[in-house]
Parts: C-alpha cells; structure tokens; sequence
C-alpha cells in the first residue's frame, strides 16, 4: 500500500533534510511512500501522514505557520478530526503547546498541556543553548509507545535549542534528556508525537524513529 507524507513548508525548518530522511527510512523499511514538501492545504489534507519541522523563535514559526491561508483549518481536519499521524520536530513540537514563552506570550497550538519557556541549567557552567549528542532517557509510558519505544538505553539525539517544553502533567511526556535537569525530547498523545531533537540529523537513531513513525498506525 502507498501513502504519502507531507512536510509542510512555512519558512521555517531543515525541509531537505528531513525530507531525504524520511525517504531514507521508508526505503529502508520497504514502504511505498511519497514525500513531498508542500505549503498547499488541500495537499495536507489528502496525505496519510503529516509531518512539522520548525527552526528558530516560537513566534516566528507560529506566525509563519498561520500567514498560509487555510493551514491552520487543514491541520484541525487532518490531525485532530480525521487522526492523521502526526509529528513534529523541534520548534514544530513547541508549536503543538498552549503557550510560547520567547519573546513575549504567543499562543500555540494547544494540542499539549505545555507550555514553552526558557531553559535554565542548574549549571551555570552550561551553555545556552543547548547544543550537541544527549543521551535519550524513555518515560514508563514512552517504552510502550509504537514509536518512542525503538529507543534504547544509551541512544543520543542532536538537540540544539534554547527552549523547551513544560508540561503540566506526566502523561503525555515520552522521553527527556538531560542538560542542568530534565528537559522533555519527546512528546505524544493519541495520533501525535514530537521531537525536540533533529531526527534528520541523529544519524542511526534518528532513522529508527523516522521509520517507527512510518509504519505507526494508531
């Protein structure tokens, strides 16, 4: 069976990148999937899977986002009506909060419980931001999730980002990495799941997560 996955293009995000990835995995996985990068609403909504990427400020993305007529109305249909797989990458994660803390107070997506601020060590030896390979610690609910349990014990991801999400209560929290205490890698409830970590650039383990994500039906 075919699919297709859309990266939708706002202006913002490693779009290459995570698209040859993407490619990468499903051929590795023997699937017949198509992946487009597309900026069009009515595309998204005919995909099977739709995936988010976002690099720089919260705001930024957010409003890149909604300056596509008719994207935030497809992502509802798509995702929260219909249930299309769903993930998220880096600012695209943050995105899915009710808050973005950088730069002022900007509404997010509201699909999570969190809320996204600043990162502050507890040691102030360490830099923001947060830059580099983090180990990748599993919550109980993350090691039986189709697609963050493919992440073993000792797996680094390339994190690079001054933010983070807080969620207000544990059950959607999957992962967290370590940097001067927990910060949260990976979120996910439902049909939707999202990285703080770049899986395009996380070499083996990012190519087992992509395709984890691939082959997830939920």
């Amino acid at each position: 069976m075919s699919e297709t996955v859309a990266i939708i293009d706002y202006g913002s995000g490693n779009l290459r990148s995570a698209q040859k990835a993407l490619a990468r995995a499903a051929s590795e996985a023997g699937l017949n999937t198509d992946i487009l990068l597309t900026s069009d609403p009515d595309t998204v909504r005919l995909c099977d899977r739709i995936v988010l990427p976002g690099v720089g400020a919260f705001a930024d993305c957010r409003q890149g986002l909604l300056a596509i007529d008719g994207m935030k109305d497809a992502l509802q249909e798509s995702v929260r009506r219909k249930g299309t797989p769903f993930l998220g990458i880096c600012v695209g994660m943050q995105l899915l909060a009710q808050q973005g803390h950088e730069f002022g107070v900007h509404k997010g997506m509201g699909w999570t419980n969190g809320t996204i601020k600043a990162i502050k060590p507890s040691d102030k030896r360490l830099k923001i931001p947060h830059m580099g390979w983090n180990d990748i610690s599993l919550t109980d609910t993350g090691k039986s999730h189709p697609v963050a349990k493919v992440i073993s014990p000792g797996d680094h991801a390339y994190f690079v980002h001054s933010f983070q999400m807080e969620l207000s209560t544990a059950d959607a929290l999957l992962a967290t990495t370590e940097y001067g205490g927990a910060i949260t890698a990976i979120v996910g409830q439902d049909n939707i799941i999202g990285t703080q970590f770049h899986p395009e650039k996380s070499q083996n383990v990012g190519q087992k997560f992509l395709r984890a994500f691939l082959e997830w039906r939920p």
